[in-house]
């Protein structure tokens, strides 16, 4: 069979293989320091220096427990958010809050004065979604961005790094033909990717825009994706350090192989049923479970799992919610190997924010067993979390109601995602 090699140098993109990424908990700290303990013992990850990082667009802090994850020996010499909110979560776990001025203001002599080698990026994705106006550099959150752009032909001391990411639809903006263009006359050289978690294992369909560059001397260890955009639906494999993915497969069997390599959503569940092996299997096996389940004081429900009520009737779906908007919801299982992505109107609306979960799993998966039979239920935030890949020890502060909390998710990034492209970025070549 027909190979199509991604070799990165002498670590593959992935911690690990894809296939065999079947660990009970997917965000516990024990599956993190395992990874952890991976990247660290990479050769070409020792570095002579400590990395000074600006993150800016730092929302609730993906990005900097992706920059952990990655085990890159780094400070973040500032952070940049607007919202006061997420500066709040990033603060409370942290302990440290971002900059909250207009990010328009700064100056080049600004920046220059941080010395930071490493400049990591997750601008406004609005003015580049499919359902927003799609206004592009046009779009007032598309400002902010374009003045970073504007200043690095300008700086005395340019990031040697720089790693951006946002949402499908960038790469073909006017904004996104302004980046390429500033960072090659500056002396950048770009690789791009497209990837999705379900490509890592976890079983959550977010594929997002990637933008990997460094700067003159700095080289990749792969330079034969130097000047690239990278758009691989398969699941990626590590074969004889190499990360390989099917290339003839047709476009139902890259699904089907890509949903095979996910382990299922329970794995990412914050209330699970014990009454039995069948139960313990599928989720909530009756509505009896299910009820006795949500109405027990639940130990452990605190802020360490992103929520604070041990009330899981805030999560239930209406009844008239159901009967309205049904047929547009989409449903999935415990043993469901794919979850929607989860906007940042997850519980807010119902229609194309994010899956809901089938607490009862009938004979006949599906909207051929009626909806109100399947006691569906929206993710809990710290489920939310989960899929993000963020860790255990994430927590919101107790004033950020719920939701907030959704919103901050929804603009959140994928950890398990830009950990390996983090890690990928920051090694030298040997």
């Amino acid at each position: 069979m027909a190979k199509l090699h991604y070799t990165i140098g002498h670590n593959e993109l992935l911690p690990r293989p894809v296939a065999e990424a079947k660990i009970a908990a997917p965000v516990s700290s024990v599956a993190g320091e395992r990874e952890a303990e991976q990247f660290c013992s990479s050769k070409a990850m020792e570095v002579k220096h400590q990395w000074r990082v600006l993150e800016f667009y730092s929302g609730i802090g993906g990005m900097r427990y992706s920059l952990i994850k990655a085990a890159v020996n780094a400070e973040v010499a500032e952070a940049f958010d607007i919202n006061d909110v997420a500066n709040d979560v990033y603060e409370h776990n942290f302990g440290h809050r971002p900059y909250q001025g207009n990010i328009q203001s700064l100056t080049a002599a600004d920046l220059d004065r941080y010395e930071a080698q490493a400049w990591l990026l997750s601008p406004p994705c609005q003015p580049y979604t499919r359902q927003g106006l799609q206004k592009q550099s046009g779009d007032a959150r598309a400002f902010s961005f374009l003045r970073i752009l504007e200043l690095i032909p300008q700086l005395s001391r340019p990031p040697i790094l720089l790693f951006v990411e946002n949402v499908v639809g960038f790469e073909t903006s006017d904004t996104h033909a302004k980046m390429i263009e500033t960072l090659k006359s500056s002396g950048f050289v770009t690789q791009e990717f497209i990837l999705s978690p379900l490509q890592f294992g976890v079983p959550y369909s977010r594929p997002r825009y990637f933008c990997l560059a460094k700067r003159n001397p700095s080289s990749f260890s792969s330079p034969c994706f130097n000047d690239k955009l990278i758009w691989c639906p398969s699941p990626l494999f590590v074969h004889n350090g190499e990360l390989v993915t099917d290339e003839c497969l047709r476009p139902q069997d890259n699904w089907d192989k890509l949903l095979e390599s996910c382990v299922p959503v329970e794995h990412f569940l914050e209330f699970k049923s014990t009454a039995g092996p069948k139960t313990a299997e599928y989720g909530f096996e009756n509505a009896n479970i299910v009820s006795r389940e949500l109405n027990d004081p639940l130990k452990g429900h605190d802020e360490r799992n992103g929520s604070n009520s041990t009330d899981l009737d805030l999560y239930h779906v209406p009844l008239s919610l159901i009967e309205r908007w049904g047929s547009a919801m989409d449903i999935v299982y415990p043993d469901s190997r794919r979850c929607c992505c989860f906007t940042k109107s997850y519980y807010r609306y119902v229609k194309g924010t994010g899956s809901l979960l089938a607490t009862v799993q009938p004979e006949m998966k599906g909207k051929e067993f009626p909806l109100k039979e399947q006691h569906l239920r929206y993710f809990t935030p710290r489920e939310v979390a989960n899929f993000h890949s963020l860790p255990e020890h994430f927590v919101f502060p107790d004033h950020v109601n719920l939701k907030q909390r959704y919103a901050l998710l929804g603009n959140s990034l994928s950890v398990a995602v830009v950990a390996p492209l983090l890690h990928y970025l920051f090694t030298e070549p040997s």
